[in-house]
């Protein structure tokens, strides 16, 4: 499947990975306790700004702050788009 957004500048879009649904000792975590995921797959980026290229590409597993990005839904799909600067880590 292929999107038609591409992100400017040092922008990445991100697919965040499903919520845990259980914890590692097996107990069910309902819906309204599931905090919101961290990880994710970065489906597009930008090309970066003319200072500092851009370090993540397509595919990689990325590590983001709670709280960063902005939430969008496209053809029924949640991402997220934030500044390549928001991703703390590859995995």
């Amino acid at each position: 499947m292929s999107l038609n957004i591409k992100p400017l500048a040092d922008r990445v879009l991100i697919e965040p990975a499903a919520a845990e649904t259980k914890t590692a000792s097996g107990i069910i975590i309902p819906d309204n306790a599931k905090e919101k995921p961290q990880k994710g797959t970065v489906v597009a980026a930008g090309k970066g700004t003319k200072d500092e290229p851009i370090t993540v590409k397509v595919g990689d597993t990325v590590l983001y702050g709670k709280y960063a990005g902005t939430e969008l839904k496209l053809e029924g799909t949640d991402y997220l788009i934030m500044r390549e600067s928001d991703i703390l880590a590859i995995i």
